[in-house]
């Protein structure tokens, strides 16, 4: 049995702190501002704002912490450290934004029934600066974004914040201009639509790696192919993938090889790594190579 590379990469959360921190601080000041504005203005949608914005800095938080808990050191115990710990950060912070939602919407409801008196020009100012904030926010975590899930949900907590200002500054606009006060709760509910298909689309990619379902990308019938396409390979079983955590997918399988080949076991295990490395982007992968027929010792096995 052999294996590719240690257990501690640095993560791509990891590489990214300094931005989530950043960002973190950039939010918490826009939270200030919204939840302040929203009490003088008595604009739901400025307030639905600031919540949104308060749970953008609730998931960057947990980001942050996951990062910081996936850069221990691995025990005996947990051998892969606590790298997971970005993800379940990513789907908690899925679960709040529905949560959320649901605050938003009821909130709407209410307003429907009962309008409120609002100040237009309140929504605009407060708004508009939660937007600057937000494109800033945007700007920093752009390239960790591609990098890591934990800073794509950041991202995307933050992209639908800009949005949300951007509605609440046209609602702000037209209570301002017309008078017409259901325009606030109207941008609530409009808040809530943007929210939902990115908490269910962040949601899913977590779960998709919680479960361990193969690596977006990767078809492990072409993994096989590409091995079996070895000269001295005979065939590929027991072949697994999945994620530990954003950017660092591993791999095992079984690998029958002749009995003459097993006695350079070692130039086999350098080749298959270096072939599994250079063309899947699979840093750390476990192979077991095997005599023909000790498949059949195996007892029950996957293809």
């Amino acid at each position: 049995m052999g294996a590719g590379h240690d257990h501690g990469p640095i993560t791509a959360g990891a590489a990214n702190s300094r931005r989530l921190a950043l960002v973190l601080g950039l939010m918490l000041v826009v939270a200030v501002v919204q939840v302040t504005g929203a009490v003088f203005s008595g604009s739901l949608a400025l307030l639905a704002d600031a919540g949104h914005t308060v749970t953008d800095s609730f998931g960057i938080a947990l980001a942050l912490a996951a990062v910081w808990i996936a850069a221990r050191p691995a025990t005996s115990k947990r051998t892969f450290g606590f790298q997971r710990a970005e993800i379940l950060a990513a789907a908690v912070n899925a679960i709040v934004l529905f949560a959320l939602c649901g605050f938003i919407v009821m909130e709407a409801v209410k307003r429907l029934s009962e309008p409120a008196e609002v100040s237009g020009l309140g929504m605009v100012v407060v708004a508009a600066f939660g937007l600057v904030m937000n494109i800033v926010a945007l700007l920093v975590l752009r390239s960790g974004a591609k990098e890591s899930l934990n800073v794509k949900g950041a991202y995307l907590e933050v992209m639908s914040d800009a949005l949300a200002s951007v509605g609440v500054i046209v609602g702000g606009l037209i209570v301002w201009l017309t008078g017409w006060q259901q325009a606030d709760t109207l941008v609530s509910l409009g808040i809530a639509a943007i929210i939902v298909p990115r908490a269910w689309a962040l949601l899913k990619e977590a779960v998709h790696i919680l479960l361990e379902a193969t690596p977006k990308g990767m078809d492990l019938s072409e993994v096989r192919a590409h091995l079996m396409g070895h000269p001295a390979v005979i065939d590929v079983h027991d072949l697994h993938a999945w994620t530990i955590t954003s950017g660092v997918p591993v791999m095992s399988a079984h690998v029958v090889v002749s009995e003459d080949d097993l006695r350079d076991s070692g130039r086999m295990l350098d080749e298959l790594h270096e072939c599994l490395t250079g063309h899947f982007d699979v840093e750390h992968s476990t192979l077991q190579l095997e005599p023909p027929g000790h498949a059949d010792h195996e007892g029950a096995r996957h293809p």
